[in-house]
């Protein structure tokens, strides 16, 4: 496929191996903070194929997965509302709530609608004024600019039947967090290529700085991983601690100028609940007071709900990286994906769904 094959190349790929073999000279622990890179490295078996030493430890990159349970549970209970039109991407149709999710609501008669852009929820609104439609607004820096536009767009329309629910969270306060973590392995991070792309790396050199670990800027195709985590090694084994972008293609140091003003202009930044992890200060983003009238939150008054995890789920130690899928004695009976226990079981870039997609077991007990 052009454009993507050189980016596969199994010569190449062979080649990295042999000089992460020749690099390393003692264990390390490298962590890939993004779902989409969780899914190339175990569906391509590169963490099986790494130097025996590497390891790499997945962590909480997939926006699926981070949504906090209290956010599903509103938004089911803002779709079953007459004359409401509840829009999202579709991997969030699948996710457990407490009770139920959003798919079988749509069963129950719920008008819950898949979209591919939040433009789509703003056309809809516009459409059907006679509805009030609310957006699922989920994800990391890289959806927000988009989510912004779509505010934009529906303040300048007039729009007075379109909001969001929204649980936007970022990604440097959960490495900080995961970092401040006495129990925490990580050695050295490859940071998404697709956040970086919006908000560039200057957030990441304090980290290195204060924290003394290399963070490497990666894209997503076998041989960007690859050479991620060679340059990680390299920095690690030669005493280094600094911001390197492996993607170039795509990246540069000052990101986005413009999707970050939309975004600085729609949101502000706040606390925020991570499923299964917690409240993480300074970690998220709500609609800012200028746009208060399209946060569905005020607009519904929904209170705080009382939402229960399944007791049997370890999505909080997956999505930190303290434990793996297959230490869960869920994963692979009760827990797959058609029969989720929780979000990583779901999700497209959900670490357990990657799991179970490549085939990997649990060892017999």
């Amino acid at each position: 496929m052009k454009y993507l094959d050189e980016y596969r190349d199994p010569a190449l790929a062979r080649h990295l191996l042999d000089d992460l073999a020749r690099t390393a000279t003692r264990p390390w622990r490298i962590m890939e903070v993004c779902g989409g890179q969780t899914h190339t490295l175990v569906r391509q078996g590169i963490d099986e194929l790494l130097p025996a030493g590497i390891r790499m430890i997945h962590g909480p990159g997939c926006p699926v997965c981070v949504t906090p349970l209290e956010t599903l549970d509103r938004a089911m209970a803002v779709a079953a509302r007459p004359q409401v039109v509840l829009a999202s991407f579709g991997d969030m149709l699948r996710v457990p709530g407490t009770d139920t999710e959003l798919l079988t609501l749509r069963a129950r008669g719920a008008d819950v609608r898949v979209v591919y852009t939040p433009m789509d929820a703003v056309r809809i609104a516009r459409a059907r004024p006679d509805r009030e439609v609310v957006f699922l607004a989920v994800g990391f820096e890289t959806t927000a600019p988009a989510n912004a536009m779509a505010v934009l767009h529906a303040a300048r329309l007039g729009l007075r039947n379109f909001s969001m629910l929204v649980s936007h969270v970022l990604v440097p306060p959960a490495m900080t967090a995961l970092l401040d973590d006495q129990d925490c392995e990580v050695q050295a991070f490859l940071a998404a290529g697709h956040v970086c792309a919006v908000m560039g790396w200057r957030e990441y050199e304090p980290i290195t700085a204060r924290y003394r670990v290399p963070v490497v800027v990666t894209g997503f195709e076998p041989l960007d991983l690859l050479e991620g985590i060679l340059m990680a090694v390299r920095q690690l084994e030669e005493g280094r601690h600094e911001v390197q972008n492996q993607y170039a293609r795509a990246v540069h140091r000052l990101g986005n100028a413009e999707a970050q003003n939309a975004v600085s202009r729609v949101f502000r930044v706040t606390d925020r609940a991570w499923r299964g992890i917690g409240t993480l200060p300074a970690s998220g983003l709500e609609l800012a007071d200028a746009y208060a009238e399209f946060d569905a939150t005020r607009r519904f008054a929904l209170a705080a709900t009382r939402s229960t995890e399944d007791p049997e789920c370890i999505a909080g130690a997956i999505l930190t990286g303290a434990r793996s899928p297959t230490d869960c004695t869920a994963y692979g009976n009760r827990c797959t994906p058609l029969t989720p226990l929780g979000a990583p079981m779901v999700s497209a870039e959900g670490t357990c769904a990657a799991f179970f997609a490549a085939g990997r077991t649990r060892e017999p007990s």
